[in-house]
């Protein structure tokens, strides 16, 4: 085992400068939320004003820049009078933020041929939005290819969405794109140009080519470092969706003002509930009549970011329970779940290479359909299963978990900003619950899943800074990434690289 991990750390070496990402600002720390894990345990309103007063700082960060996407707005327009398509793509937080656009367009022109012309697609295909697909978007060319496979047009538009700027899946996506269609594709990301064009190689390649459009949405660190699925993802969805569904300014200003007025204390004992079921050793199971890919937008988020057991598949004979899971009632199959969830057939890669991972087959293990209750309570027992429902009724966003309700009036609102309302709601309860399970430091994932190379390089920066902060050093980038994959090679499922390669490098140091 010692020396397939380092073979496997001195593989990463060899690419590490690529992935080195630590210069730029989505990965670096947030000056507000550096007590964020000792709030979710002590203060959850003060937390709670803390990343509302960062959220609401994205979404007044856009409005002023409505003029700039109004060019992406132009490209859109003139695409779909033609009779085109416009597909968008991305990587992990921005592939299920492409794929919810899909679903909010084709929500809104159901039984219209409008709603064929609107498609989002992700790194790793639609099995990607509940469980990621390992290396998938370290491969420029995967990216293409997967822009090929969807019959990309020579007249099409593609408006790729990256939250660094330099994710290569979705870099070879766009440079494909750009190959093939008269129509620029455009490019969206939340870092800087200078900062990207000093840093990241790729990076470069793309500002510097005059047949891609680029937009800069720099919306600076995330509330919990490096954790993209927040902030960035936010600006991501506003600006594409603005220029989508053609949103006003009065209509921007109006979700501001809903924003400014919604009191998200009301999340507290939600929180406290979720994160009491897990401290006694319970699981959850979210339940929806309208947001399922909302929902799981959010709650698959969690296994990369803090180390959870993913999603279990029922074709899986040794599954194991994740924390939560998700089951829409009105369902009665997985296939029926998952039309209901991207309101079309799902979209899966055969590819020889990725087919058992990333096929129909492996898809629709995952059953989020009326049956999911059933197979969760068995799975789980004898610990209990608790339903937490979110849920459209009538002119109201309803949450309830066991004796907590609670109804938010969203019937003025957009569809996408009742979607993009319950993403910053979702995303604010997840992360203070994992801050109350212990699964981050301060405002540092030190509970980070390697699973590609940027997390690689991620957790390797953890570490270095959890060293420096218990006064440690003489260990280079090299050492603690050897290190980290030998932790890797004998860790258990349910424990921390990051925490274990930093007790390991503090006992060589004594």
């Amino acid at each position: 085992m010692k020396k397939e991990a380092q073979r496997k750390a001195e593989e990463f070496l060899k690419v590490a400068s690529q992935f080195q990402l630590g210069a730029l600002p989505t990965e670096q720390r947030h000056p507000l939320t550096y007590e964020l894990a000792a709030l979710s345990r002590n203060d959850i309103p003060a937390a709670l004003d803390i990343l509302k007063e960062i959220d609401l700082g994205v979404v007044s960060f856009v409005t002023p820049r409505l003029p700039g996407i109004a060019r992406l707005k132009t490209a859109i327009h003139d695409t779909l009078q033609a009779g085109n398509r416009v597909l968008f793509y991305g990587c992990g937080a921005t592939g299920r933020l492409s794929l919810s656009l899909e679903y909010i367009w084709r929500h809104l022109h159901q039984g219209s041929p409008k709603a064929e012309q609107v498609t989002g697609f992700m790194s790793g295909g639609d099995i990607a939005l509940v469980h990621s697909i390992e290396n998938f978007e370290d491969r420029p060319e995967f990216g293409a290819r997967q822009v090929r496979e969807n019959y990309f047009g020579k007249h099409d538009l593609l408006v790729s969405c990256t939250e660094g700027g330099e994710t290569p899946s979705v870099i070879g996506a766009t440079e494909e794109a750009a190959r093939i269609s008269s129509r620029k594709p455009f490019f969206l990301y939340c870092n800087p140009d200078h900062v990207l064009h000093e840093q990241v190689e790729r990076s470069r390649r793309v500002l510097e080519n005059p047949r891609i459009e680029k937009i800069s949405l720099f919306v600076g660190p995330m509330s919990l470092s490096g954790s993209t699925r927040l902030q960035a993802s936010t600006a991501l969805m506003l600006a594409a969706g603005t220029a989508l569904f053609d949103i006003t300014p009065e209509q921007m200003s109006g979700f501001v003002s809903f924003m400014q007025q919604t009191d998200f204390s009301f999340l507290k004992p939600f929180i406290e509930e979720e994160s009491g079921i897990y401290a006694r050793g319970d699981y959850i199971l979210y339940e929806t009549n309208a947001y399922g890919i909302t929902i799981l937008t959010d709650t698959t988020e969690r296994a990369p970011t803090f180390s959870l057991t993913g999603f279990e598949n029922q074709n899986n004979p040794a599954r194991v329970p994740s924390l939560s899971y998700l089951c829409l009632r009105q369902a009665q199959s997985a296939l029926e779940a998952w039309q209901a969830i991207l309101l079309r057939e799902p979209v899966t890669i055969e590819w020889t290479e990725l087919a058992a991972i990333a096929g129909r087959k492996r898809l629709l293990g995952f059953d989020f359909s009326a049956k999911v209750r059933q197979h969760r309570r068995a799975l789980v027992a004898p610990r209990h299963l608790h339903y937490f429902n979110i849920n459209r009724q009538g002119d109201e966003l309803c949450f309830s978990l066991e004796n907590h309700k609670h109804n938010v009036k969203v019937s003025d609102l957009h569809p996408l900003f009742e979607h993009l309302f319950l993403k910053m709601v979702l995303n604010m309860h997840s992360t203070l619950v994992m801050g109350r399970y212990g699964r981050y430091e301060s405002n540092v994932m030190t509970w980070v899943r390697p699973s590609n190379k940027k997390l690689i390089d991620r957790a390797i920066r953890y570490v270095e800074y959890l060293l420096l902060h218990q006064n440690i050093t003489g260990f280079s980038y090299e050492d603690i990434c050897h290190q980290l994959f030998a932790e890797a090679e004998k860790m258990k499922p349910d424990q921390s690289v990051v925490l274990l390669t930093v007790e390991s490098l503090k006992k060589r140091a004594r």
